[in-house]
């Protein structure tokens, strides 16, 4: 078996009973689950060129988003419950101090409850369809302004900004530096994000 294949449930669940059950999972599981549709879709831990890619980018937009004090930014640990029902775990996300003072003042153990205003996917074998299609139409859905598809084979970034249109086909980047409607004076060079680690 592949250590990059995913598993999706049959049966259906509610967000409450998604909940009840990683409540019941044990401490030492490392699995990453989300729920999109009603069905708990679970990954393998992340490659080492996925960690690398998503840690330079997301602490390039944490830099910006702290230098300018723009709101927070979260790492892929963060589950997020959307309007529309699904709970995600995106590789990078970033709420605006507006945004989050929409975020209820509930127990830590929840999750957020709020739509961020961008968000980064990073693709492996085992989401890449995925981070295309469901995750896609979900964000688009639910309002996120910005969603960042990074695919590290190709070493390239998508960048969907919404319109009333909805995403569009976005604009991709495969030199040069990456750019934000979100945030208009973030740079990221691909270069840097894609750059081999030393040994």
């Amino acid at each position: 078996m592949s250590k990059t294949t995913s598993f999706r449930s049959e049966e259906r669940f509610t967000r409450e009973e998604f909940l009840r059950w990683l409540e019941g999972l044990p401490s030492s599981d490392i699995i990453h689950y989300e729920l999109l549709r009603g069905q708990i879709v679970m990954c393998p831990p992340a490659t080492w060129v996925h960690g690398s890619v998503e840690m330079r980018i997301a602490r390039g937009i944490d830099e910006y988003v702290t230098e300018h004090d723009l709101g927070v930014v979260f790492a892929s640990s963060t589950g997020i419950d959307l309007p529309s029902g699904e709970t995600v775990q995106p590789d990078c996300s970033f709420v605006s101090h507006e945004r989050l003072r929409d975020q209820p003042r509930e127990p830590t153990k929840l999750f957020l409850k709020v739509v961020p205003s961008l968000i980064v996917e990073i693709m492996s074998d085992s989401t890449s369809r995925r981070d295309r299609s469901e995750k896609k139409a979900a964000y688009e859905q639910n309002g996120v302004d910005e969603y960042w598809i990074v695919d590290p084979v190709r070493r390239r970034i998508t960048v969907f900004a919404l319109s009333p249109a909805g995403y569009g086909s976005g604009v991709t980047y495969a030199t040069g530096d990456v750019r934000s409607q979100v945030l208009p004076g973030l740079r990221i060079a691909l270069a840097d994000v894609f750059r081999a680690p030393r040994a």
